[in-house]
């Protein structure tokens, strides 16, 4: 007696298969997502037509494969050239970071060389006519549709035959081949895999704009991030006008470069040198102080970090970080208090970045600690210098990468010292080097004294 075929469950979300249902994914840990994928078949796969015959690769013809550029260069600067023709991107970001901003403006330097099609799901053809109005992005070869189906978008590339094709957003696109509400696991699913293959089908540049979670992550399956060719991650505070482009995945180029633009009343402006709004211009050094740079990505990034420490009487005295990561902030406070002798248990501690950047990498432990430690001692660092550097937990001071290439961009905006770690000193010409081996002796050559620094016998 032939046996039953088994039954097999599915995860929505990353394609994880187990015999039997469970409320949680085994892989991705998600709640909710195992649904019955139906009898596993046993049936041998025919062989069928093949739509073009294998070729080997030395034969295969890559010139409608080269990027076009979009006219936008630190846009090109992230996607290594431009779009790519059948190419895919995901574009994410949080509500008002300036999506819908940045790719009008694309869509409408894009118009110049070939006709775009831009289909919004969120607005009026109106709404996004008085945006483009406000930006100056107005061209004849940009066409604009207010579509929610996936099948209605499919009829406007027949008709208008674009070169660049703009769906904002995937998450309010529905799809009539499958049920589900728009935003769903399965409606997002299917509207992607249909894009994708018209992208794939009829050689257009496609780009998705997705949207985000409360943490942060790309809204809907993560099988969605493996679709697609390009993601890209929009990113930037409300409250400044910096906002930073970068490549999560990209099967075109590199995935180590950003984009800076500035958010403006009048648009979107590309930023190719950025480093002049992460300083505090001032005539006279002030304690609390010291700049840094830090890499994002390929490119060195100059910024400056801010500690504040006052004398605090609660049980418990309050540190609070803007612009750091909090777990490495407490920990330099724990080492300078340990390792270098800045008594600091007993008082709040305030520290910052100037411009709203996000510094998160390890080489700013350094600047940071002797900006905690000058505002205990109530002392400035000397004008022109900067410093760089991994605090570990023993006090030393470690080396980290693009050493050469940080110092290189401190020199360029005038920069005369940097206190570095010991054996990484590499030359640069026009800026002296302090090699260090750990904290102590650090704070001991940047930090002059007191009465030095007061002018006093």
């Amino acid at each position: 007696m032939a046996k039953a075929p088994k039954t097999t469950f599915r995860c929505a979300e990353c394609g994880w298969t187990t015999l039997k249902w469970v409320g949680r994914c085994g892989e991705c840990q998600a709640w909710g997502t195992v649904d019955e994928a139906g009898t596993a078949s046993t049936e041998v796969i025919a062989p069928s037509r093949v739509s073009s015959p294998a070729l080997p690769i030395t034969e295969i013809d890559v010139e409608a494969a080269h990027a076009a550029p979009t006219g936008l260069d630190e846009l090109d600067r992230v996607l290594g050239g431009g779009v790519v023709p059948g190419g895919v991107m995901l574009l994410a970001g949080e509500p008002g970071v300036g999506k819908s901003t940045l790719l009008l403006e694309v869509a409408a330097l894009a118009a110049d060389s070939g006709p775009v099609l831009y289909v919004t799901g969120e607005e009026s053809t109106g709404q996004v006519r008085l945006r483009a109005e406000r930006l100056g992005a107005l061209s004849s070869k940009l066409f604009l549709a207010a579509e929610t189906s996936v099948a209605a978008v499919v009829s406007h590339v027949d008709a208008v035959a674009p070169r660049l094709l703009i769906v904002d957003s995937v998450q309010t696109m529905i799809s009539p081949e499958v049920s589900g509400v728009p935003g769903g696991v399965t409606q997002v699913r299917e509207v992607t895999g249909a894009l994708i293959r018209l992208a794939k089908e009829r050689g257009i540049a496609t780009v998705l704009v997705g949207h985000v979670t409360k943490d942060g992550s790309i809204a809907g399956p993560r099988l969605l991030e493996h679709l697609v060719d390009v993601v890209l991650q929009f990113e930037g505070d409300r409250h400044s006008q910096l906002r930073m482009l970068r490549a999560v995945k990209n099967r075109y180029g590199p995935t180590d470069e950003i984009g800076c633009f500035e958010l403006t009343d009048s648009g979107i402006i590309g930023l190719p040198d950025p480093s002049g709004l992460f300083l505090t211009r001032r005539n006279e050094p002030v304690p609390g102080t010291c700049v840094t740079v830090t890499l994002e990505g390929r490119r060195p990034l100059i910024a400056e970090v801010q500690a504040l420490v006052s004398h605090s009487n609660l049980p418990a005295p309050r540190r609070a970080t803007s612009g750091l990561d909090t777990g490495r902030v407490n920990m330099v406070m724990a080492v300078l208090e340990r390792r270098a002798g800045v008594r600091i248990a007993n008082a709040d501690v305030f520290s910052s970045t100037v411009g709203g950047v996000r510094l998160g990498e390890p080489a700013v432990d350094l600047a940071l600690a002797l900006a905690t430690a000058g505002s205990v001692k109530d002392v400035a660092l000397p004008r022109g210098l900067i410093a760089i550097g991994e605090v570990g937990l023993a006090g030393d001071v470690r080396a980290v990468s693009g050493v050469q290439r940080r110092l290189m961009e401190a020199q360029r905006l005038g920069f005369t010292q940097a206190v570095v770690p010991r054996h990484s000193e590499e030359p640069v010409e026009g800026i002296e080097t302090i090699g260090i081996d750990d904290l102590a002796e650090g704070l001991r050559l940047a930090l002059p004294s007191r009465r030095r620094s007061q002018g006093t016998a």
